[in-house]
């Protein structure tokens, strides 16, 4: 028996060894993890800062809280939905596969839904709600999502794409409201919180400064009216039609773009710090002319002008680089009767120094028509006062103020979905029209409207509408408004004269 335990200890003495050794690690850490459970460990409960700086700041985080709870209940998720035209066959656009199989398999449309996701900032207790006007834009149905999860049906009373505004109404009483504050007292500088809804996380707010006012950036297109309040405050996609509050909790702009480095004509992408809101006095003028007239009534000069630069400051005697240049004057506007001519500089509106040619046009449009104006003007270099009364711009009438010579069919036209600008030597040199042809020149149709269903396309150039001559801009603006049932058209297509007759169903072009 001896011997045998003698002989089962040589053969298995590193294995009996290594036993050893694992049962004294595994003492080890048990005695180690009692000893590590018994020790005296305190977490820091301390009371914090304190302080009369600290204070002040615990105060502003209160203040904050209030604005908060002020407004949060009056900012709403807006949810629409948009019927979009699709082509069944995407092969049946490639005249590669047309060639081959012709008409066999007919190119129509189907629809297709699509949801946008938005905000917007109730602002009377009846139920109107300002928003932005690309949220609601095409929407077949609108619902309202309040923060107590109640959900309404949102009806549209008007919008206005040139301010990128619109109002909507739901049936709805006694509801929480945020006050419109006076965006002209605005500062840089000033401290702003953004309400809205991005990516759908409903109800977020986030905070920042006034980075600066007064801002073009063209995000609305040549007949949009911009002004925007440009602030850090993170905006992002969703946060469209919410609002930017100052520190009294009032809402003193409606937030509407960001830029980006993804940023796309709507100004849609991820933020990078700049974001812009729509001053809440525009909102104002917007918001009351839809509620009480359906549409916008803006002020109306009759002037064609553009901007300043060194060469031109010295040429017209101007010393500095402020002001509106007058190129050309409407025969019988406003401007006409009040005496201004070409080569004529605007200087200040009502007192107000005037500093650019949008800033002219955008304090015209925020007029209304029938106000008494006085400009002060340089004439060769000689200062003037002119006296006039302001006219109305009639819809997309795109009067010229701002250098713009691009118009738009109003969407209530058969011609809607049609834009053009006038004809210009070098428009004319690229599609090798003759000299004697005159009108103005699409430069985009929608091919879903009904002139896009007629044939019509990008560079077609129309001579006429309805037997009445089309000269320039400001006459398609006038005869296309007036356009509302079936329309005949003579147009240069492809180098070629032709009419064309458009139905407000969508209709077949004839030569």
């Amino acid at each position: 028996m001896r011997r045998i335990n003698r002989k089962f200890l040589r053969e298995n003495l590193l294995g009996l060894s290594l036993t050893c050794i694992g049962i004294l690690l595994l003492a080890l850490s048990v005695t180690l993890h009692y000893d590590h459970r018994s020790s005296n460990f305190v977490l820091a409960n301390g009371d914090g800062l304190d302080g009369a700086d600290i204070q002040t700041l615990a105060n502003m985080n209160k203040a904050y809280e209030r604005i908060v709870n002020t407004i949060k209940p009056a900012v709403v998720s807006i949810q629409s939905t948009h019927i979009i035209q699709v082509q069944q066959s995407p092969f049946m656009m490639d005249p590669f596969f047309r060639q081959f199989f012709g008409n066999l398999f007919p190119n129509i449309p189907r629809e297709q839904r699509e949801r946008a996701l938005g905000s917007g900032v109730i602002v009377s207790a009846d139920g109107y709600i300002l928003t932005n006007n690309h949220v609601i834009r095409n929407a077949k149905d609108i619902q309202v999502t309040l923060l107590d999860k109640r959900v309404f049906k949102g009806k549209v009373v008007g919008a206005d794409p040139q301010s990128d505004l619109a109002v909507v109404k739901i049936n709805a009483s006694n509801l929480p409201v945020a006050p419109l504050g006076d965006s002209s007292t605005l500062h840089v500088g000033d401290s702003v919180m953004a309400f809205g809804n991005p990516f759908g996380l409903d109800f977020t707010v986030t905070k920042g400064i006034v980075s600066a006012l007064g801002r073009s950036v063209g995000i609305e297109g040549p007949q949009g009216y911009e002004n925007f309040i440009q602030t850090d405050a993170a905006i992002n996609p969703g946060n469209s039609g919410g609002a930017l509050v100052n520190v009294h909790g009032q809402v003193i702009g409606i937030n509407t773009a960001i830029l980006s480095s993804n940023s796309g004509p709507g100004g849609e992408g991820g933020f990078i710090g700049i974001g812009f809101a729509i001053p809440s006095n525009t909102a104002k003028h917007v918001m009351n002319d839809l509620i009480q007239h359906g549409k916008v009534a803006r002020g109306y000069m009759g002037v064609r002008i553009q901007s300043l630069d060194q060469g031109l400051a010295k040429q017209f005697n101007v010393p500095d680089l402020n002001g509106a240049l007058i190129t050309d004057v409407e025969p019988g506007s406003p401007a006409a009767k009040a005496g201004l001519k070409s080569g004529d500089v605007i200087r200040k509106l009502n007192g107000h120094v005037v500093t650019s040619p949008d800033d002219l046009r955008y304090i015209v449009g925020e007029s209304n028509p029938g106000t008494e104006v006085t400009l002060e003007i340089l004439r060769n270099g000689k200062p003037m006062t002119v006296r006039m009364q302001l006219g109305e711009l009639q819809a997309n009438a795109g009067e010229g103020q701002g250098g713009s010579n691009m118009g738009r069919a109003p969407a209530q036209s058969v011609l809607q979905g049609i834009s053009v600008q006038n004809l210009t030597p070098d428009i004319r040199d690229q599609l090798n029209l003759p000299e004697g042809v005159r009108g103005v020149v699409i430069t985009n149709v929608d091919p879903n409207s009904p002139a896009g269903q007629a044939g019509l396309s990008r560079g077609d150039v129309i001579e006429s509408i309805n037997r009445q001559p089309v000269r320039n801009v400001s006459d398609f603006n006038r005869l296309a408004s007036e356009a509302n049932g079936q329309t005949l058209l003579r147009v240069i297509h492809q180098g070629f004269p032709m009419f064309v007759v458009i139905s407000p169903g969508g209709g077949d072009e004839g030569q």
